[in-house]
């Protein structure tokens, strides 16, 4: 199962709330409530976060059994 945690923690520690990313940088809020229940976003969504947050792919999700 592909898990978001990394994310909202990458999101802290870059101090960017959700309210930017979805007014400032344009990502959808139906793509931040499906990384909140952990179902499937597009990887043009997973390339624009680490764009936008300045990060890696393992900073955004991780693989759990």
């Amino acid at each position: 199962m592909i898990s978001y945690e990394p994310f909202w923690n990458t999101l802290k520690l870059k101090n960017i709330s959700q309210y930017q990313l979805i007014h400032k940088y344009n990502i959808s809020a139906g793509q931040l409530s499906r990384m909140r229940s952990n179902s499937n976003i597009s990887t043009h969504t997973i390339n624009a976060l680490c764009e936008i947050l300045d990060c890696k792919v393992q900073d955004i999700l991780i693989y759990k059994k």
